[in-house]
């Protein structure tokens, strides 16, 4: 990528999130607890709302938004402006940047050292013409090092200007997950990032049959560190079949499932983050057994 970055020096410093009114960071100090997945089902809720959204994949060593979104194998184009963000569809609401759309070939490894991961990620914040999003959706890798470091600097006067909501936290119900969670929370407030909430994502099993909904695993992790921090519990998002092949082939789950369990929790979540959050913004829970 190295001559397209070249081309896109300036001698002044860019702009951060430029065109972007307002940002949400989804975070987890795991891997694996799908906060892709969540990133995606946001966007395509606040889209659904009728707002412009954006998209910013950060996850330099695994970037699955654009396959999640549909978008897998388009190519960025430079404008006057920077790079032209990938559309869903001809509407222009959701638009997407990502590493992905880098790659010339979709099996290769980003093998770089901090340094060159930060430069990207910096100029993913600085160079991506986002044209009025009304909310940008930032997913990031998984932990607290180099990535997360960087984006909290490049953020610093956007987070004074108002342009940065705060951090979603993503985890699963068991103890592990959780306390590698809890140390994320320790890192947002050591930066100074607001934590809008918990997710608590793969909640039980919902049965395609009959709809019932077993815990799995354990239940109930992301609600009690939610009260032991005093942050907002978003809500608790069960294992669906139907949102992980839709995540596999590009569907838009939130618009094509509708009366599914995690479709409407996606949706309580959405609008508990918009109107002030947590259960007392209305995400509640699922009904197990």
């Amino acid at each position: 990528f190295t001559s397209t970055r070249d081309s896109m020096e300036s001698s002044e410093p860019s702009p951060v999130l430029r065109g972007v009114k307002k940002t949400i960071l989804v975070l987890s100090g795991k891997g694996g607890v799908g906060k892709s997945t969540v990133a995606c089902q946001l966007a395509l809720a606040h889209q659904q709302a009728g707002m412009k959204v954006g998209v910013l994949d950060i996850d330099l060593c695994g970037p699955s938004v654009p396959r999640m979104l549909g978008v897998q194998g388009h190519e960025v184009h430079q404008h006057s402006e920077g790079w032209v963000p990938v559309y869903t569809d001809q509407t222009q609401t959701l638009g997407v940047m990502s590493i992905g759309f880098l790659l010339t070939n979709q099996d290769d490894p980003v093998v770089w050292r901090g340094p060159k991961k930060n430069a990207m990620i910096k100029q993913f914040l600085t160079d991506v013409a986002w044209n009025d999003r009304d909310i940008l959706i930032v997913d990031t890798p998984p932990g607290t090092s180099d990535e997360h470091i960087t984006v909290m600097e490049a953020l610093k006067d956007a987070v004074a200007a108002g342009q940065v909501d705060g951090a979603v936290l993503v985890t699963t119900p068991q103890a592990v997950a959780v306390g590698d969670v809890r140390r994320e929370l320790t890192f947002c407030r050591k930066v100074g990032l607001n934590v809008l909430g918990i997710v608590e994502n793969m909640s039980g099993y919902v049965c395609p049959n009959c709809a019932e909904c077993t815990n799995i695993f354990s239940s109930g992790g992301g609600r009690a560190l939610a009260e032991h921090a005093k942050i907002p519990f978003l809500g608790a998002v069960p294992i669906e079949p139907k949102l992980a092949l839709a995540a596999e082939t590009g569907q838009n789950f939130v618009q094509q499932f509708q009366e599914s369990e995690a479709s409407k929790c996606f949706v309580k979540i959405f609008q508990a983050l918009n109107v002030g959050g947590g259960e007392e913004g209305g995400a509640g829970d699922m009904e197990t057994d």
